[in-house]
């Protein structure tokens, strides 16, 4: 798992105007270790500011999304995810079940992903995986059997 990313400070960076409100965004964006959705960002912030709506929150993840420092998810459950963006690349693997996100590099993949885009004639210049799966009990069958 990577280093928590500081929202505020790259707001800064980029220019934006950072209200309080933002500030209390920015940092529950910060700490998540998970990836939540607007509504769990909403139910986070209000535990530190109960004046924060549920529209700024939606205003706020745009205005984020669209200066770069935040990356938007659709992991197939019907809800966008969020997550500060990364510094270094990585991948994402989710469990159907649980809805659980799991992170990951691994340099064998990107290596292949690299050599196909170049036999298709093409630099690879940015990509995103996502691998959903089931998880396998002992016995090596899946769990839902």
């Amino acid at each position: 798992m990577q280093q928590p990313i500081d929202l505020e400070a790259l707001c800064a960076e980029r220019g934006l105007r950072i209200t309080e409100q933002r500030r209390v965004i920015a940092r529950v964006l910060s700490e998540s270790i998970d990836h939540p959705d607007v509504e769990k960002l909403h139910q986070r912030a209000t535990e530190i500011d109960p004046g924060i709506s549920i529209a700024t929150v939606y205003r706020t993840v745009r205005l984020f999304e669209e200066a770069g420092i935040l990356d938007r998810h659709d992991f197939g459950d019907g809800r966008a995810r969020y997550e500060a963006a990364p510094e270094a690349h990585h991948d994402h693997m989710i469990d159907v079940e649980s809805g659980k996100v799991i992170e990951f590099v691994d340099p064998e993949l990107e290596a292949l992903q690299r050599q196909i885009a170049e036999r298709l004639g093409f630099r690879l210049v940015d990509h995103r995986m996502e691998l959903y799966g089931v998880k396998v009990d002992r016995e090596g069958s899946d769990s839902t059997e």
